[in-house]
C-alpha cells in the first residue's frame, strides 16, 4: 500500500510538472491569432496597409507632387491613442513611414528623439570632427508635409459579450499653410470578445 502511495505521488508530481511547461509554437507573420480581443500584429498590418494604400492613390498627394516639381519631405509627428487600452502607435507611424518613403512618392526627414540625436552629435562635431569632415550646421532639408493620426475606440458591452471598433485616422498637412493635403480613416477592425461569465 505504501509503494502504491509512493507510485501514485511520483507520478501526479510528473503531470504537474509537465503540465506547467511552456509551450512554443512558431507560426507565420501573417496568420492572425487573436488571444484577448485587443489591439494586434493583425489589426496594424490592416490598417496600415489601408492607409497606405489611400494615401499613395489620393488625387490630392498626387496633386500636390506633381505642382512641387519634386518629391516632397514629410516629417512623422505624434500619432496620439486616444483608445482605451494600451497602444504602441509607434508601430503604426513607423509602418507607414517606410512603405511610403519606399513608395518613392514621398521623402521623409527625421524627427522627434531621432532629430533630436543628430543635433546633439552635429553639434558634438562642430568641436570634436576635422573640418573636412564635420557636418555644417543650419543645413537641415525643412519638411513641406506632418504626418499625424489618431487611435480611437468604442467598446460596447452587454453581459460577457463586447464589440470594440477602432477607428484610425492619420492626416498630411502642409507645414507652412496648415492646409490638410490628405486625411484617412479606417474603421475595418470590429471584435466581437465573449468573455467567461464568472462563476458563483
Amino acid at each position: 500500500m505504501k509503494k502504491l502511495f509512493i507510485l501514485l505521488s511520483a507520478a501526479f508530481i510528473i503531470f504537474c510538472a509537465c503540465s506547467t511547461r511552456t509551450n512554443v509554437k512558431r507560426v507565420d507573420a501573417d496568420t492572425q491569432i487573436d488571444l484577448s480581443g485587443y489591439w494586434n500584429d493583425t489589426d496594424v498590418r490592416i490598417v496600415c496597409e489601408a492607409l497606405i494604400n489611400d494615401c499613395l492613390r489620393n488625387p490630392r498627394v498626387d496633386q500636390a507632387v506633381r505642382a512641387m516639381g519634386r518629391t516632397p519631405m514629410v516629417i512623422v509627428g505624434r500619432f496620439r491613442n486616444e483608445s482605451s487600452e494600451h497602444i504602441n502607435t509607434a508601430i503604426i507611424s513607423s509602418t507607414m513611414e517606410s512603405a511610403i518613403f519606399n513608395s518613392g512618392r514621398l521623402d521623409f526627414v527625421a524627427g522627434g528623439d531621432l532629430r533630436d540625436e543628430i543635433r546633439i552629435e552635429r553639434a558634438d562635431q562642430q568641436n570634436n570632427a576635422s573640418p573636412e569632415t564635420m557636418a555644417r550646421l543650419r543645413n537641415e532639408t525643412g519638411a513641406d508635409y506632418m504626418m499625424t493620426g489618431t487611435v480611437r475606440s468604442i467598446v460596447d458591452r452587454d453581459g460577457n459579450r463586447m464589440v470594440r471598433t477602432y477607428f484610425v485616422t492619420a492626416e498630411l498637412t502642409d507645414i507652412e499653410t496648415n492646409q490638410r493635403i490628405w486625411m484617412g480613416q479606417n474603421s475595418e477592425i470590429k471584435k466581437v470578445v465573449t468573455q467567461p461569465r464568472n462563476r458563483p
